[in-house]
């Protein structure tokens, strides 16, 4: 089989590869990282690139239009590289993996959490510095014992085990350090485990890291476990998003072993980039620091650590793992001290993962006398109802609309995502968008507010189409669907015009639905009315620009009073830096995980009714919505 070579622009990036190869396996090649929403089935359209000289066979696809198709798009994951080729890629098809942000208070939401006071600090590694007596005739105690011995002054409740490797050269270290060492131990299961021995006193130098491992995101804090603080914040796009944006179609790509290795290999980037990027940052040597804990979802823990995930996606949906043993970094490839420990918050089942126990962990939840419910606004829209007595968790498969996937013009939360939208009386639109500059699409919380100003100026009906007699330049036909221009092409980076479709519409109707539905079905399986809530927790990506006004009046959230209503951020990254600045936090997750109750919520007999007449705006029910008027 013939080989060519396919040089992309303008990253002027050159690499070979098989003729019959699709462009955007040869991008991967390049270094190259595509936006691919759909894992290249070719039904996301995000993957367009340009080409320029050269001969590719493609399939033709609906997301390419025949003007379009002229001008030499094709869908990168479609188009089937044929001779040398030249590739013009535009900036809207490469996968953002930026830094988002580095201001750890904005991350949270500007919301205090529980206070971490409520744990006694005691992290699940620490550092004790020993000033040993030396050996003598009189005094023959073996070194470990001794060593065992001067802990036990400093550690209350010791339990003490470590590994062969540690005891080889420990004759040695004493000894070069004239019995003055520095020993690193680590908390698991109820008992000390000794993870290093170092010569000196290093007890300066005490640093880890908590990780929430989201599917659209990777966020990482460094933590100076001696002053007790956080030191810094950074966000990055989950790498894995470029082969597929949901769990489901990395779930798949998953099932080939090679396809399982680069998912692994893709978020194990992401976080040690972190790690370095945050390490550089603040002067710190990253193989100084000692632990890592992670929270996140199911399937994001399983391909993390590279444990088949499939089981995940089949009847009867039990993951291989829930509760997962705490590991040496050095084995999961990540880049700390190799003798460093990595714990990972446990999960209670397939859809309710450790971030959601973290984020209950984070709430206090568990500890509260009134009823609370957290509600992580998401794929999956996970929510846990209940108090310190009782907790009982569910996930509605809301699909990845809320976070701009399967939608004309949807985006993640990044730099020129429209963000909020409102439309006057003559169908003028106002916008801002992510970092103030000219939009490339439409996030999450931009569609809530952009469905919401459609309603009100009667630009869509209450069952979600849009109103085809309308008087509006920004009203048009395409193809089977009609469409509501948000932004010309004139006004965008990209280019086009960014519009809002009929099928659009739908997907977030059903969104909306799921969640909402699952809320009340969940209340309804305990026997519990919306009123007797004292407080709901909105967590996840769309931290603080959720419009909670807007999401009620499109009937994503009750029309309950709005005080009720409290945003917390990364709730899953907060309640995992608790777990690693305290073992008792630690060990509280673990109650948590043991203390929810799942519902399938889908198996329940009035979800479904619950779920139909939620597929109106607000809700066929408008009795339930009595601050919404339209």
């Amino acid at each position: 089989m013939r080989e060519f070579r396919v040089l992309f622009k303008p990253q002027g990036r050159e690499v070979s590869v098989l003729q019959g190869t699709d462009i955007m396996t040869a991008a991967v090649k390049a270094g190259i990282m595509l936006a691919a929403p759909c894992g290249g089935e070719g039904v996301c359209g995000k993957c367009r690139v340009i080409v320029d000289k050269g001969k590719v066979s493609a399939e033709v696809s609906h997301a390419i239009s025949d003007v379009d198709r002229q001008a030499g798009i094709v869908l990168a994951c479609q188009a089937l590289v044929e001779s040398d080729l030249e590739i013009t890629v535009p900036g809207e098809s490469v996968e953002s993996h930026e830094c988002l942000s580095h201001d750890a208070e904005d991350f949270a939401g500007g919301v205090t959490l529980r206070s971490e006071e409520a744990f006694r600090f005691s992290p699940i590694v620490r550092k004790v510095c020993l000033e040993l007596l030396k050996p003598a005739a009189e005094d023959s105690t073996s070194d470990l014992d001794r060593i065992t011995a001067g802990l036990k002054e400093k550690v209350e409740g010791l339990r003490l085990s470590t590994k062969l490797a540690n005891v080889k050269h420990l004759s040695e270290v004493l000894r070069e350090s004239d019995y003055r060492i520095t020993v690193t131990l680590a908390y698991k299961d109820g008992a000390l485990e000794i993870l290093s021995f170092e010569p000196g006193d290093t007890t300066a130098s005490s640093f880890a890291f908590a990780f929430d491992i989201g599917t659209t995101t990777v966020a990482g804090q460094l933590i100076d476990l001696n002053k007790k603080s956080v030191l810094g914040t950074k966000i990055a796009f989950n790498k894995q998003a470029m082969y597929g944006s949901d769990v489901i179609s990395r779930i798949i790509y998953a099932s080939d072993p090679e396809g399982l290795e680069r998912l692994s290999a893709a978020v194990i980037g992401n976080i040690n980039e972190i790690i370095g990027d945050l390490a550089s940052a603040h002067r710190i040597n990253a193989g100084e620091a000692c632990a890592v804990v992670t929270a996140g979802n199911m399937t994001m823990m399983h391909l993390l650590l590279k444990i088949d995930p499939s089981n995940i996606r089949k009847a009867p949906y039990v993951p291989t793992v829930s509760v997962f043993p705490v590991i040496n970094a050095a084995e999961a490839g990540i880049g700390i001290s190799p003798r460093g420990a990595a714990a990972f918050l446990p999960g209670v089942s397939t859809y309710i993962g450790g971030d959601i126990v973290s984020g209950v962990l984070a709430c206090g939840m568990a500890d509260s006398d009134n009823t609370t419910m957290l509600v992580d606004i998401g794929t999956n829209g996970e929510i846990v109802l209940g108090n310190r007595e009782w907790m009982i968790g569910t996930a509605a498969s809301a699909g990845p609309a809320f976070e701009g996937s399967g939608l004309a013009c949807g985006m993640k939360a990044a730099p020129g995502a429209i963000q909020k939208v409102s439309i006057d009386k003559n169908f003028e639109v106002e916008l801002s968008t992510i970092g103030g500059v000219p939009p490339r699409g439409i996030c999450g919380s931009g569609y809530i507010d952009l469905l919401c100003q459609m309603l009100k100026r009667r630009i869509i009906s209450k069952d979600g189409r849009i109103d085809r007699g309308m008087d509006s330049g920004r009203i048009r036909k395409n193809g089977a669907n009609y469409e509501f221009i948000v932004a010309f092409a004139g006004e965008t980076a990209i280019g086009r015009d960014i519009v809002i479709q009929d099928d659009d519409i739908e997907n977030l109707k059903r969104s909306k639905g799921a969640i909402y539905s699952a809320i009340i079905a969940l209340l309804n399986k305990v026997g519990k009315d919306i009123s007797e809530v004292k407080k709901i927790y909105i967590a996840g990506g769309f931290g603080s620009y959720l419009n909670i006004e807007n999401s009620v009046f499109i009937g994503l959230l009750p029309d309950i009073e709005r005080s009720v209503y409290e945003f917390v951020g990364n709730s899953s990254l907060a309640g995992a830096r608790m777990a690693l600045m305290s073992h008792e936090a630690f060990d509280k997750a673990v109650e948590i995980h043991k203390g929810i109750t799942y519902l399938d919520i889908g198996a329940e007999p009035d979800y479904m009714d619950e779920y139909i007449a939620s597929l109106f705006f607000p809700h066929t029910d408008i009795g339930r919505f009595p601050s919404v008027r339209l």
